[in-house]
């Protein structure tokens, strides 16, 4: 999944600022392009650990 998703995040945020750059810009395709970008942003920092897991499961 995460060899999908940065490519993915990678292409979207190209797109955003290709569209950002241009004279006639597209509000809608920058939004949706950002979106996604942050939703890749999300799934990745999702698998990283906390740094106070270790505190948490002492005090279990």
């Amino acid at each position: 999944m995460k060899k999908l998703l940065i490519p993915i995040m990678i292409i979207a945020i190209t797109i955003a600022f290709y569209e950002q750059s241009g004279d006639d810009k597209n509000v809608y395709i920058m939004i949706i392009a950002v979106v996604v970008f942050m939703f890749g942003m999300m799934r990745l920092s999702a698998k990283t650990p906390s740094k106070n897991q270790e505190k948490k499961n002492d005090d279990v």
